[in-house]
């Protein structure tokens, strides 16, 4: 692997303590009904996401890393607006791009109901908005991270590698209790991580190679936060070792795709068929099949079906995690 004796990039010095300066505000009106933890829910990483928190007054901050540089932002939606504060170099960026991180250019209303409990969970759950972020990069790497293993192991990785060569993330709201926000690292230094970096972090040599070989075209995989979904999908899926499911996972977030499916996936097709059809053996071609319908909008029936709760029980134990940091 190319970095493989590259030392770990040195972290920021640590900024000198002072008052905490107010961010650059931007206010925004949702469509109503809106629902802010449902929209930007998908962007978290598991519990301890070092680039997400999600406060105890319904406040989200986030770290990102923008094509401006690092950024932290702060939204609350209160009496139906959105306050937003940012910070760092991005923070122009991440307010300019602020109305469509937040669904603004989602068309819920083109989505026709056609089984009772999308109906009920629609009528439940109005808030609902899919999110755009335009950045790849920040859903692609973990998406890579996530293919074939637990969502457990996945979010450990993740976890371990942004808080090792990520960079504390810019202004007071990225601090908190615990742990403060780190921003991602930058293409070159995913590059960098050395082998054994990947290997302490349960990466397996498939997936960091994935990793790497995405870091050396991420400029490239830039330019599809811009495109129309299948378009941005086609140029993920050019790099070896992003399939169907990952670039799905990215369109998802970074271009608020509506239709993007997520074909591949262990427990899906079952979900989709348990919930419409009553038959938890489904496959991909029989969950697209039951999907047609929605065409157009098939990641928000998704989305929906996945909010009802209507999962089959269990028939046998969770897929145990796997640790290749103790081989």
């Amino acid at each position: 692997m190319a970095g493989r004796f590259a030392p770990r990039p040195a972290l920021p010095a640590p900024r000198p303590a002072g008052p905490s300066p107010a961010g650059k505000p931007r206010r925004w009106t949702p469509p109503k009904p809106y629902d802010l933890g449902l929209v930007l829910g998908p962007l978290r990483r598991g519990p301890g996401d070092p680039t997400f928190r999600a406060d105890a007054d319904g406040a989200v901050r986030r770290a990102s890393r923008t094509p401006e540089g690092p950024g932290t932002l702060r939204v609350v939606c209160r009496d139906g607006a959105v306050a937003a504060e940012a910070w760092g170099p991005g923070a122009d960026w991440l307010l300019e791009q602020l109305p469509e991180l937040l669904g603004a250019a989602d068309a819920p209303d083109g989505f026709t109901p056609r089984h009772r409990l999308l109906a009920e969970t629609a009528r439940r759950r109005p808030g609902l908005r899919l999110c755009r972020t335009g950045l790849v990069l920040e859903s692609l790497i973990p998406s890579i991270l996530e293919q074939k293993v637990t969502t457990v192991e996945a979010y450990r990785a993740w976890r371990l590698l942004v808080r090792k060569y990520g960079e504390p993330a810019p202004g007071p709201a990225a601090k908190g209790p615990g742990e403060g926000l780190y921003v991602m690292p930058d293409a070159r230094t995913w590059a960098l991580i050395p082998s054994w970096e990947w290997h302490r972090a349960g990466v397996d040599a498939r997936r960091a190679s994935t990793v790497l070989r995405a870091a050396r075209v991420a400029r490239r995989l830039e330019e599809a936060a811009t495109m129309e979904p299948e378009q941005a999908a086609a140029r993920l899926e050019l790099v070896p070792g992003v399939g169907p499911w990952t670039s799905a996972e990215t369109v998802q977030r970074a271009n608020g795709a509506p239709d993007a499916v997520t074909v591949g996936d262990l427990h899906l097709p079952g979900i989709v068929g348990h919930a419409l059809a009553g038959d938890r053996d489904t496959g991909d071609a029989a969950m697209l099949d039951l999907l047609a319908p929605y065409e157009g909008q098939r990641h928000r029936a998704v989305r929906l079906i996945l909010l009802s709760g209507a999962t089959p029980p269990r028939r046998a134990p969770r897929m145990r995690a796997g640790d290749i940091a103790r081989l």
